[in-house]
């Protein structure tokens, strides 16, 4: 067997031994995570209790790995509106202490519950009176004997290196953190608006608090034409103001109809003589319309159901106040 061959043979072989090895860390790591569903207490609902009801702020400390995982909670947490701020337990016991304060919660993340940082922290967290939730995996351990909640965050073993790297563990603690903010936010009965107030710069943001008042068209820029217009008037009004339509008003500005630029080529191709066509001649029914107070989502919503690419804006369907295209909602990332 040549060497090339003998080459290829062995990378297929060290393929599949990878593809193996990935297997079983995620199978490991998966039902670490299911294990903690089973191992759920009264604890987990006092745990959120009291973070809603908390006096104080909250602070998320840990060290190591757990450190990592509790930055990462302590973000997760604040984006919903739950404000908490991750304080390293060893730059704590080194001045940071001082963030903490009376009637605080403190969720103190640890794995073994012996972390030496975190231990010289409980006095004082004691003397300020400060509500103490540990994630462990020892349930023996000093940190769950001296908290007021335990989370249990212990799993049957790591996903390899011995049982020296954390893996599995520092999954499962991620997981119970999601737990914590995900029963936290139903507590509340939080929804999507509340969760763009704090990305208003993303695309969930965008699309959560754009209003209609944010993108239409008004004033001058609203195509209209009375009802008795004619069609060269009514050409000319959808072609200055392009939006591919044009109202139809009468002599109070009350909305009547709307005309778009394929109502008109239908006309041309059926009629004979459009000299003495009218403006109301050319609309069937009310355009629909949607309130400048709604948000941007709500008019992509309606233009799908009924499949037209403008809105008239109005309190009541008779009244305009402004028209908004499919262009503007494209524009401004909405769709």
């Amino acid at each position: 067997m040549s060497v090339s061959k003998n080459k290829s043979k062995n990378k297929t072989a060290q393929n599949r031994a990878l593809l193996k090895t990935a297997k079983r860390v995620l199978k490991i790591e998966s039902d670490a995570v299911a294990a903690l569903a089973n191992r759920l207490g009264a604890d987990f609902p006092n745990v959120v209790n009291a973070l809603s009801d908390r006096k104080g702020r909250l602070i998320i400390t840990g060290m190591g790995k757990s450190g990592l995982i509790g930055q990462k909670i302590a973000a997760t947490m604040s984006s919903v509106g739950l404000p908490a701020v991750f304080m390293h337990a060893a730059e704590a016991i080194h001045g940071d202490l001082g963030l903490i304060a009376h009637n605080d919660v403190v969720i103190a993340i640890s794995n073994s519950g012996e972390t030496e940082e975190i231990i010289k922290l409980l006095p004082t967290l004691n003397r300020l009176k400060c509500t103490i939730v540990a994630m462990v995996g020892n349930l023996k351990s000093t940190l769950a004997i001296r908290s007021d909640f335990v989370l249990d965050i212990g799993v049957k073993q790591e996903a390899g290196g011995n049982g020296l790297v954390p893996t599995a563990s520092t999954t499962a603690t991620l997981a119970m953190g999601d737990a914590l903010v995900i029963a936290h936010l139903e507590l509340r009965g939080f929804k999507e608006e509340n969760f763009a107030l704090n990305h208003p710069g993303g695309s969930l943001g965008r699309k959560m608090l754009t209003t209609i008042d944010d993108l239409m068209h008004r004033g001058d820029q609203i195509p209209m034409v009375n009802e008795n217009s004619g069609i060269s008037i009514i050409i000319s009004e959808i072609t200055k103001k392009r939006l591919g339509v044009t109202l139809i008003t009468d002599k109070k500005n009350q909305l009547k109809g709307i005309i778009t630029d394929g109502d008109l080529r239908r006309m041309i191709e059926h009629k004979k003589d459009i000299s003495k066509v009218r403006a109301r001649e050319l609309s069937k029914s009310l355009p629909k319309y949607i309130k400048k107070d709604d948000l941007a989502t709500k008019a992509v919503q309606l233009m799908e159901e009924y499949s037209i690419t403008s809105l008239v804006v109005s309190e009541n369907g008779k009244k305009i106040e402004g028209i908004i295209h499919l262009h503007d909602l494209l524009k401004a990332g909405i769709v």
